[in-house]
């Protein structure tokens, strides 16, 4: 069986597989690494940083997704 941990998403908790990082949890979403900008636990995560980020139970992430427009 497969372990869960709970973390908090953009203010919504969210039940993921453990272990996982960042990188993994940002694919999953559905979002491109190189258009967003993470905070983790109130601190902005490097984004050379999101395949080596295991995320924990308890995490709180704050997500922004830049949209381009002309």
């Amino acid at each position: 069986m497969e372990e869960q941990i709970q973390i908090t998403v953009n203010g919504e908790p969210r039940q993921v597989p453990a272990p996982v990082t960042l990188a993994e949890l940002l694919d999953h979403i559905g979002l491109d690494t190189r258009k967003v900008a993470v905070e983790r636990n109130l601190e902005i995560v490097p984004r050379s940083t999101y395949a080596a980020t295991r995320l924990a139970a308890g995490d709180r992430l704050e997500i922004v997704h830049f949209i381009g427009g002309g």
